[in-house]
């Protein structure tokens, strides 16, 4: 996973999700998003769309929403650690 190279909902990878890996995506992106304004106190894993793609309760977006928004929060913050050590 990497903010430079996003998963497309349609991965066929996203298929594999439980409804526990989710529910973790979700606790996690809680957690890491907090410093960002990225509150989601309601969201939950969401019902499995036509194509087999879970979805998240928070608008029913595509679990790899939730994916892709982790991988730009740690892309940002280790870029901040960077530029912190080097100052």
């Amino acid at each position: 996973m990497s903010a430079h190279h996003p998963i497309h909902p349609a991965d066929p990878a996203l298929l594999h999700l439980t409804l526990r890996q989710v529910t973790e995506l979700i606790v996690e992106l809680r957690t890491e998003g907090r410093e960002f304004g990225l509150l989601w106190p309601s969201a939950i894993p969401g019902d499995i769309n036509l194509h087999g793609r879970r979805l998240v309760d928070i608008g029913n977006v595509p679990a790899s929403t939730l994916i892709n928004l982790l991988a730009l929060m740690r892309e940002y913050k280790r870029n901040r650690d960077v530029r912190h050590r080097l100052e």
